[in-house]
């Protein structure tokens, strides 16, 4: 089942239970065995800091993904992120050439206010970002504003499709929470241009 959610300047599709429970389970606990996962620094103010979660980038060879000053080399395609990728491809009506993977460990870790608006993305990019494990509040605000205009549980199994003009108009984060919170797998398939 699907939710189009009603946002101004933006065309958000959710599907809460996107993925069987099993298949859910499965998946995350085979990406947890299998990814190859990192924690680059970034530097805000001159100062390095390690992104507060882990990371990995796997796309088609030659497509690097740049963002916040880091540059991420692809890593090839393994045959279960080659299976997701063709599942998430046929639900959005689109072809993917690679993922994002970020790994909250636990509540503490997070991500900040951004849009996903690089010019490497095109100009009304699709990206589909599939939720594993446990659930975070996802936050999205308008530009220019700093209160937040609509949230959403991403819960485990759970596909976020974002389309249209959104990143040109919204931003989204996934703060910090004291609440206990488990491991969280997020991956965001995008299409990079050539």
């Amino acid at each position: 089942m699907v939710e189009h959610l009603e946002l101004e300047d933006a065309e958000l599709a959710f599907y809460p239970q996107w993925l069987p429970l099993e298949q859910a389970d499965a998946w995350l606990q085979q990406l947890e065995d299998e990814t190859s996962w990192s924690q680059p620094q970034v530097r805000v103010f001159g100062r390095w800091h390690p992104v507060p979660r882990q990371v990995a980038w796997y796309a088609d060879p030659g497509v690097v993904y740049g963002y916040a000053g880091l540059d991420h080399a692809a890593l090839p395609w393994t045959p279960l992120l080659q299976r997701i990728r063709d599942a998430v491809a046929a639900a959005c009506g689109q072809a993917f050439n690679g993922v994002l993977l970020n790994r909250y460990r636990d509540g503490q870790d997070s991500m900040g206010w951004h849009s996903d608006d690089e010019a490497s993305l095109g100009a009304n990019p699709l990206i589909a970002s599939l939720n594993l494990g446990a659930a975070r509040r996802f936050d999205f605000r308008r530009k220019g504003t700093s209160r937040i205009g609509h949230s959403l549980e991403l819960g485990h199994g759970s596909l976020l499709v974002m389309g249209g003009a959104t990143q040109h108009h919204w931003q989204h984060q996934i703060a910090k929470t004291r609440k206990a919170s488990g491991v969280r797998l997020n991956l965001t398939f995008r299409r990079i241009a050539p």
